[in-house]
């Protein structure tokens, strides 16, 4: 599974980015995907998870200001980030967890996108 991210770029605070994950020639709807990011400097950290289910988790720092969702006729999982923050500026990347798709918190994910640049500007 090749995970493949979109949507990243450069914004002013205050705005909003739409981030998405798929898979060539796959369709995620069967796996837990989280969206992980990493700033320069910082350990990478998760912000949101989806199981294949639909239930969603996210860090307290982006709760009220970014949703994860499923597009099931895409088989995709986006990641709608409203309300940027000069502090939310990093590299997401998304994972899929094919094993245990119940589950996407505490749990070792084992695909991975390339990351995509998301730039908020004060």
């Amino acid at each position: 599974v090749q995970l493949v991210e979109s949507g990243g770029g450069s914004v002013q605070s205050g705005g909003s980015l739409r981030l998405s994950c798929a898979a060539s020639g796959f369709t995620l709807d069967d796996y837990a995907i989280g969206w992980f990011r990493q700033a320069p400097g910082k350990d990478r950290e998760g912000v949101s998870c989806i199981t294949s289910d639909g239930s969603a988790h996210y860090i307290d720092s982006v709760k009220g200001r970014f949703t994860i969702s499923r597009d099931s006729a895409k088989g995709t999982v986006s990641l709608q980030m409203n309300s940027l923050k000069s502090e939310d500026t990093a590299v997401y990347v998304c994972a899929a967890n094919t094993i245990h798709p119940l589950f996407c918190r505490g749990i070792r994910y084992d695909e991975w996108g390339q990351g995509t640049q998301v730039t908020v500007s004060s």
